[in-house]
């Protein structure tokens, strides 16, 4: 039983202060640069990384969730006790590691915050190409305006296809490379190489698909909300439907089951 509570306290430890050596020597950093006036200090997420690949003993995200999860069976097991115990400890803690959220690299927070930006960056894009293209402009040059008007990430690959238009490369051919390479800009794509193919104006088309994407927006938003409204109403009921049947259900029942002994 001991030795199952100091593995449940070690496990613990290990998931709380896994950070710590990254914090120190984000904070010391952050201090000599105060004093030398080098500039900002950098984060402390990166500095983390830079810890962990210099070999410090911070843990990536995955082996702090197996750590998590290693740490509340051991933890289960010390309170039960028994092989009953190392039962529910090996349990509880292959359910956490199977249902506890995956945790992302770096790269991939960083590539998924940029889709999301991209996507919120579209419709503004698409209004801007339509007022550009509408005023007699080419293709090259309405996509180099809007692409040095337009933040990252969207403003880049924008410029990007208009240094390939005006060197001479196929519409078509640049709108569907734009597409596959960043998907959340497929749709601006697909109506750009629909544009192009048929020879009607893509003022309209662009126009239409901002309003698409914009009220698309307000839905998705929408239906956030109205879950989180049954998220935040799961805990109450969790909460207030034992009280009510320890309260409200419990005494009657018990009441009538004492009345119906003292007849027999």
């Amino acid at each position: 039983m001991s030795g199952l509570a100091a593995s449940a306290s070690l496990g613990v430890l290990l998931a709380v202060v896994a950070g710590a050596p990254a914090r120190r020597g984000w904070r010391a950093r952050r201090r000599a640069d105060a004093l030398l006036g080098t500039g900002d200090a950098p984060g402390p997420r990166r500095a983390g990384r830079r810890t962990a690949a210099r070999g410090s003993p911070v843990l990536p995200g995955r082996a702090r969730q197996a750590a998590t999860a290693v740490a509340a069976g051991l933890g289960a097991a010390a309170f039960v006790g028994g092989p009953g115990g190392l039962v529910a400890g090996g349990l509880l803690a292959l359910g956490l590691h199977r249902w506890m959220p995956r945790a992302r690299s770096p790269a991939e927070r960083r590539a998924a915050l940029e889709q999301e930006r991209l996507v919120r960056q579209l419709p503004f894009t698409a209004e801007l190409l339509a007022a550009c293209l509408g005023s007699a402009a080419s293709p090259a040059e309405a996509v180099a305006a809007v692409g040095a008007s337009v933040d990252a990430p969207m403003g880049p690959r924008l410029l990007s296809t208009a240094a390939e238009l005006a060197l001479g490369s196929p519409p078509e051919v640049c709108w569907r490379r734009l597409g596959e390479e960043h998907p959340p800009l497929a749709p601006l794509a697909r109506c750009l190489v629909r544009t192009s193919l048929s020879g009607a104006p893509a003022a309209a088309a662009l126009s239409g698909l901002a309003s698409g994407r914009r009220a698309e927006a307000v839905r998705m938003a929408h239906v956030r909300v109205r879950r989180a409204g049954v998220l935040a109403t799961a805990p109450l009921g969790l909460c207030f439907l034992p009280a009510f049947v320890l309260v409200g259900v419990a005494p009657v029942v018990m009441g009538l089951t004492s009345r119906f002994s003292s007849v027999m």
